[in-house]
């Protein structure tokens, strides 16, 4: 449960893949609820406690693949630094 824009994204990673309710009216990060992972759930009590019983009395299946990549664009953004540095100095 977060209110973390950055939480919500960061759930999604494949090697964490966990289910997030977000304890907002709405959120920037829509891609992430879209994908099945998160649920705005609002921020009063009531219904933030009845999300969090349902999630836990029926836990869904998460999709395999994250909306915001699969974690491995600093690797990709490496090689093609030093692939075109080295272009450069051929």
């Amino acid at each position: 449960m977060t209110d973390s824009g950055g939480i919500q994204e960061e759930a999604t990673a494949p090697p964490i893949r966990k289910p997030v309710l977000i304890t907002r009216i709405s959120t920037e990060r829509p891609e992430a609820v879209e994908a099945g992972f998160a649920e705005v759930v609002g921020v009063r009590e009531q219904k933030i406690l009845h999300s969090m019983k349902k999630r836990i009395d029926a836990p869904r299946k998460l999709p395999n693949v994250s909306p915001y990549g699969d974690g491995n664009a600093a690797e990709r953004i490496g090689r093609i630094i030093y692939e075109e540095e080295n272009l450069k100095t051929d």
